[in-house]
């Protein structure tokens, strides 16, 4: 039996995570193309067609996406994405994961979720040179030499 578990690991890999995508300048082909990955979840080792697994993604700028010509009235990022998210069912859950922001200005609902990190199973020991000399100083010793010492 191994000293320790994949609790947490599994948990991080099936556990929906938050994606904030700045759209800024960006073509809407490739902010669609990195979205749909990301909504699917075929980023995960876990993927499977017929499996739900996708994450959330905030987009944000949209506004000032770069688009050429006269496509503005066109074209948005929703029906760029819809049209990359494969056509069954799920397609409609993966839409609602989808959260779009014409600016900057994250409702706070969204951006606590975003901001959430996953809780450590235990806490990381810190290494011997983020101690300070009085923290090890104070620390209690197992054995103190004697004056007279001396290493073989």
């Amino acid at each position: 039996m191994a000293s320790y578990t994949k609790a947490a690991q599994q948990w991080a890999t099936f556990a929906r995570a938050w994606y904030l995508l700045d759209a800024k300048m960006q073509p809407p082909g490739k902010i669609a193309a990195a979205t749909v990955i990301r909504l699917e979840g075929r980023h995960k080792p876990i993927y499977h067609a017929l499996s739900d697994c996708g994450d959330h993604v905030v987009i944000i700028n949209t506004r000032h996406i770069a688009f050429s010509g006269n496509k503005w009235e066109q074209k948005i990022v929703k029906l760029a994405v819809y049209r990359m998210l494969p056509k069954n069912l799920q397609r409609r859950t993966m839409m609602q994961r989808l959260h779009l922001f014409p600016e900057d200005v994250i409702p706070e609902d969204i951006e606590k979720n975003l901001l959430e990190e996953i809780p450590q199973p235990r806490a990381v020991p810190r290494r011997l040179d983020e101690y300070t000399p009085e923290e090890i100083a104070a620390f209690p010793r197992v054995w103190t030499p004697p004056k007279d010492f001396r290493r073989k």
